[in-house]
């Protein structure tokens, strides 16, 4: 096939080299954000009398008439054209000729690429958010429903101090918004249109880029010609972003799979969200959690991939750059499916309140009220720390817990022991006093849960 580059060489490659160099099996992803982005181009030519009005309607409306085929299945990609910049270029000239030929006049592939892959992420990057919130809802419903849910507390993954499972759940929504955050920060960086820079230096043509843009949706342009083309950050914003998402999915997914282990049993997923095993029959494995936590390894992979890449690329489009979208599309896609899957996982999971009240009750998770209790009555930190320890020690010994231990055994330890200790020492009442901003208890959770409420409903 002739390339429509051909002219300072004959345009005649190797076989092996056309298919080396293609990007078009990976980048027809763009087809809709190329093709809208030519329009454009096509009408600011007209407008700066570059081209003729006439020649930039039928530009116009033969570019349609490309897009609606592609979309209705009447236009297959051709696989041996270089990329999806010249499918469509060369697709335009065979339906009107000569004038087709036009299209490109004061632009280069530089920044033509450049603006169909920020316009590409800003789509992308708009749906992830809305998938973001559809997990962060689920976690809310969940949330809601189990505010005063009392469960065990972890660090180290030691049963630690008593929490509801309603505060745990509302954690990883905190983590969400930021995330949704990130996303939003980071489309005002990718909204920045580079058409007009052409291949690095800009044109000699009194074009008008403030037009394009502002026709595309963009806020602005880019100041720099050079930077304009060569800029990839938008891509590793989006990439780094996704690989913080996936990081916290992967968190998520973590627990998930340790809460519906017969070992917690706090949870149990819905057999839509879990498979059996080829030979064990009893296995019910949560396979859709564990296949978030690896495939957060590739994203991870993705962002990496493409920051070697960049590293030690000089100024300004180097071909390097073209492998910039395989990582985009398969980190995007990657996520998209994930946030797919967690959102209905996390709905029809069932809560088992009984055995993490069990739980919390067997891990002496209160152990820091019992010495709070001896605080508030004059007794130092540290001294009721090594009371309370002995406490514990002395429990285990005698196979019981706090809460059942006789207050003679209390008064051993310390006149200051007296009945309202056991009231003070249960889980609910451990859970109740922590009435700090952001703490487990009941009435906290509610204020959490009201801020998430208002962030989905855009009032944060």
């Amino acid at each position: 096939m002739a390339k429509m580059w051909a002219g300072r060489t004959a345009g005649d490659t190797d076989q092996i080299e056309d298919d080396f160099n293609s990007s078009i099996s990976f980048d027809s992803k763009m087809y809709r954000q190329d093709i809208t982005g030519s329009m454009a181009h096509a009408a600011m030519l007209g407008a700066k009398g570059i081209i003729s009005d006439a020649e930039a309607s039928l530009l116009i409306e033969s570019l349609a008439g490309i897009l609606d085929d592609i979309e209705n299945g009447k236009l297959p990609f051709d696989m041996g054209a270089e990329d999806i910049h010249m499918f469509v270029e060369q697709e335009l000239i065979a339906r009107i000729g000569d004038v087709g030929k036009k299209l490109h006049t004061a632009r280069s592939r530089n920044d033509q690429v450049a603006l169909d892959l920020r316009m590409f992420l800003r789509d992308e990057s708009d749906l992830l958010v809305e998938e973001i919130k559809d997990v962060l809802s689920a976690l809310l419903e969940q949330a809601k429903q189990n505010r005063a849910t009392i469960m065990p507390g972890y660090t180290h993954l030691q049963r630690a101090q008593p929490i509801t499972f309603g505060h745990h759940l509302l954690a990883y929504a905190m983590m969400l918004i930021r995330d949704i955050e990130r996303f939003g920060d980071t489309r005002k960086r990718i909204n920045c249109s580079p058409i007009g820079c052409c291949a690095l230096a800009g044109t000699t043509y009194d074009t008008d880029r403030r037009f394009e843009a502002e026709r595309l949706g963009f806020d602005r342009i880019s100041l720099n010609s050079i930077d304009g083309v060569s800029d990839r950050d938008f891509c590793v914003e989006v990439l780094s972003n996704c690989a913080m998402l996936m990081m916290h999915l992967s968190r998520l997914s973590e627990e998930l799979i340790l809460w519906a282990s017969w070992e917690f049993k706090f949870v149990e997923l819905s057999d839509a969200y879990t498979t059996g095993s080829s030979i064990m029959p009893q296995k019910k494995n949560p396979d859709m959690a564990e296949l978030i936590r690896g495939k957060t390894g590739r994203v991870y992979g993705d962002l990496m991939a493409l920051l070697t890449t960049l590293k030690g690329l000089p100024l300004a489009y180097n071909k390097d750059m073209q492998e910039d979208k395989e990582s985009v599309f398969d980190a995007v896609e990657t996520v998209h499916n994930c946030l797919k899957v967690m959102a209905p996982m996390l709905r029809t999971m069932r809560a088992l309140p009984d055995r993490m009240k069990k739980a919390a009750q067997g891990g002496f998770i209160n152990a820091t009220d019992l010495a709070d209790y001896l605080v508030k009555k004059g007794m130092p930190f540290r001294s009721a720390y090594k009371i309370s320890g002995q406490l514990v020690a002395e429990c285990i010994a005698k196979n019981t817990v706090l809460d059942e231990l006789p207050l003679e055994i209390y008064r051993s330890y310390s006149e200051l022991f007296d009945a309202d200790l056991y009231h003070e020492i249960a889980l609910e009442t451990c859970v109740e006093k922590r009435i700090s901003e952001g703490g487990t208890s009941v009435q906290s959770v509610d204020r959490q849960i009201a801020y998430v409420d208002a962030f989905l409903n855009g009032e944060v």
